[in-house]
């Protein structure tokens, strides 16, 4: 099919779609039924499990206890059976390599009997640890590309599911995966090790207050995912969007977002059927999706769960991005996860909220009616405010990538500045505790008048939030909105639960110290306050995070502003940052500096991948149509004069003039590629990518975006932005 045609099979396809799914039979299946039923969850445990084996199983995922080998073989022959009634032939350990993906390598559950048949196997043995070639992950240096030995090994904090599939089914294994030598090649072991952490030094701190609970104290999260929806067709119809995830080129169109009518709009229904069907997919797995909702650019939507304890929430949260991309291809659609596909539009995130507590204890960022009283809520506040002080440049290199460079700082994302929003109430709160003058007393909720006679009046929170803001408050839990669509957020995560934890430790050891000293303990949690807000305040920022104001301000603080992920990368390696990973037990010097190297190796392949294909779409797909359109332009030229009139056209002289541009563009672009340097300083190589590479990509894309608006549109062969973005 060449491009014209897929252009023109896209435009109608959006009108003629045909899901493969069935509609759901709700006389027969009612929807509360479907949700947890691929999963081994506790029911399937209690059902299942016999009584002294579930008990030792739930202490190991409630309690964090050491894991009794014994029960292992009793535990996997009950899966076995339960994957086995439900279809699956397979199994699998699903775990997050470094290279911020999903991968998994599956084993069939039966094997040859000898006579014939076929006997399903599946021990203790195998569902506790699996073998994956390790060779071909990224290790960042860490292993010699010959030594291919790796483990994956069983998570069991987050339960075995089912995935579905037209032709059968297969079980999945939550898993971490480790070298042959014990180091750290994914994303899931580090954030485990960091909830280790947090649990004990939130522990420390509670311990003051005479509170004390069964459960670890870990993280909740929220995530709030963010995703583009367009025709499959233009997928294939533009190689950039295909295989870099994101336009290269594309004229705006004379709409875009500007009216606002996009946001929370009626859902089109085409992909309300598909929401629904990836709900209903999701409910199956056992996420608890609560919200779906068009977003703010056109073509543009958000999912987001219920919140969860961190690393479940993490999990499901990689279950929703295969999901939406697996659905989306039922209604011939290309689910686009990249932070920014389309330029002069917003981008996509995905917002982490963050919060710290057990269901025994709730979340400990909840303030109360009172906060200026609650002083158990201080001090994990205030750890928050100093972690993020401290932090937060390293914060900030947990979610640098070249596709989260494009959106971030943007006026539709936070700044690359982490700074802490935290509302006029606790603002007025801490400024007490600062200047010594504790009142007692804080800004509290108003009454807010409608003005309508049948409604009461309803509760107005104390404070306003600001969608400026990396991390803000948002009145019991902080939300990150800095992370990017289509990153896993474990490496945020992670970073929360290390930097929270070091500052608990502070926390701990600095009122332990005072009450060892004959202090009170309501004397000694106002002075940890005062000299946290004394020292780190500097991060609290309640303006507009967009003001070129802000960014003199944020210097002038002292506050870190890497714009670029060569300027962010580097905060692995610090010796701040190092210190603290290590002291923390989450990750050693050696494995910071291996995820430094991968990432700064991920940017340079990104970018170069990109800069191929605008060279190879600019010379073999755009210039071509410029040179056809030229043709014609000039074969009018010439019939004019034929008959004695003298014609010259102003377009041909643009369009010559912009073509001349493009094709200097292209051969800068291609001799920056030769100069590339491919061995030596990755971090050297990383600059020159940014300061080099990109802005020769930005030269050639002005060109050709020009060009656009000059080609006569039957000529044009990529899909434009109006087509792909309001074609629903």
């Amino acid at each position: 099919m060449s491009l014209i045609s897929a252009r023109s099979s896209a435009i109608q396809a959006i009108t003629n779609y045909r899901p493969e799914s069935a509609p759901l039979n709700f006389a027969e299946t009612k929807p509360q039924d479907l949700f947890g039923c691929n999963v081994f969850d506790d029911r399937a445990m209690r059902q299942r499990l016999p009584k002294n084996i579930y008990r030792a199983l739930r202490k190991t995922i409630d309690r964090g206890e050491s894991l009794d080998p014994a029960i292992a073989d009793t535990v996997a022959a009950v899966i076995k059976d339960w994957a086995i009634e439900k279809g699956a032939t397979h199994y699998t350990h699903v775990f997050y390599p470094l290279t911020g993906q999903t991968a998994e390598k599956h084993d069939c559950l039966l094997q040859p009997d000898g006579a014939g048949g076929v006997i399903a196997e599946f021990s203790g043995t195998m569902l506790i640890k699996g073998e994956a070639d390790g060779s071909s992950f990224p290790s960042g240096g860490l292993r010699s590309t010959f030594e291919a030995r790796g483990y994956t090994a069983w998570d069991v904090t987050s339960p075995a599911y089912i995935m579905e599939n037209p032709n059968g089914t297969f079980l999945c294994i939550p898993s971490m995966f480790l070298s042959w030598t014990g180091v750290v090649l994914d994303k899931k072991t580090p954030l485990l090790r960091s909830n280790q952490a947090l649990n004990r030094e939130a522990r420390r701190v509670l311990s003051l207050f005479g509170v004390t609970s069964s459960l670890p104290v870990g993280p909740f999260a929220g995530l709030e995912q963010e995703y583009f929806l367009i025709d499959g067709n233009f997928n294939f119809a533009r190689p950039d969007v295909q295989i870099a995830g994101r336009t290269l080129f594309g004229a705006r169109p004379a709409k875009g977002q500007e009216f606002s009518d996009q946001y929370f709009g009626v859902i089109p229904q085409r992909v309300l059927s598909f929401m629904m069907e990836a709900e209903r997919e999701l409910y199956k797995l056992g996420v608890p999706v609560m919200t779906r909702h068009n977003e703010a650019a056109p073509s543009q939507y958000e999912i987001a769960p219920l919140f969860e304890t961190g690393n479940i929430a993490i999990d499901h949260n990689h279950i929703i991005m295969s999901t939406l991309r697996n659905v989306a291809k039922r209604y011939g659609l290309k689910c686009l996860l990249h932070e920014k596909p389309f330029r002069g539009i917003n981008g996509s995130g995905k917002h982490l909220n963050y919060s710290i507590g057990n269901a025994e204890l709730g979340t400990l960022f909840n303030p109360g009616e009172t906060p200026e009283s609650n002083a158990k809520f201080l001090v994990f506040c205030a750890a928050m405010i100093r972690a993020v002080h401290k932090h937060g440049g390293m914060l900030r290199a947990t979610v640098a990538s070249a596709s989260n460079d494009h959106r971030l700082g943007a006026h539709e994302a936070p700044p690359a500045i982490m700074s802490i929003f935290l509302g006029d109430q606790l603002s007025d709160v801490f400024e007490q505790f600062r200047v010594g003058r504790i009142t007692g007393n804080s800004k509290k909720r108003r009454m807010m008048s409608v003005g309508v006679d049948t409604l009461p009046p309803l509760k107005a929170d104390p404070g306003d939030r600001n969608r400026t803001s990396p991390i803000a408050f948002t009145g019991n839990r902080f939300e990150f909105r800095a992370v990017g669509s289509s990153q896993s957020a474990a490496g945020p995560l992670t970073a929360l639960n290390t930097m929270m934890a070091d500052s608990l430790k502070f926390s701990a050891d600095w009122l332990e110290a005072k009450l060892a000293a004959g202090q009170s303990l309501n004397d000694a949690v106002q002075s940890l306050i005062s000299h946290i807000i004394e020292e780190h305040s500097a991060v609290i920022f309640n303006g507009d995070g967009y003001s070129d104001i802000w960014h003199k301000e944020a210097a002038r603080r002292g506050l870190p502003n890497h714009r670029t992920t060569p300027e962010a990368i580097p905060e692995y390696t610090q010796p701040e940052t190092i210190a603290l990973y290590e002291a923390m037990g989450v990750l050693n010097r050696t494995e910071l500096k291996a995820r430094h190297e991968i990432h700064l190796e991920q940017y340079c392949k990104t970018v170069r991948t990109e800069a191929n294909l605008v060279s190879r779409i600019g010379r073999t797909i755009i210039v071509p149509a410029v040179v056809r359109y030229q043709g014609e332009l000039a074969a009018t030229c010439v019939s004019m004069q034929a008959i004695g009139k003298t014609f010259r056209t102003q377009v041909l002289d643009e369009v010559t003039e912009y073509h001349w541009h493009m094709h200097d563009a292209l051969t800068q672009l291609d001799e920056a590629l030769e100069k590339a340097p491919s061995v030596g300083d990755s971090l050297a190589q990383a600059q020159f990518y940014c300061e080099t590479i990109l802005p020769a990509m930005e030269s050639v894309r002005t060109w050709a975006d020009k060009l656009e608006l000059r080609v006569a549109d039957d000529l044009w062969h990529l899909p434009s932005y109006q087509e792909i973005l309001f074609g629903k």
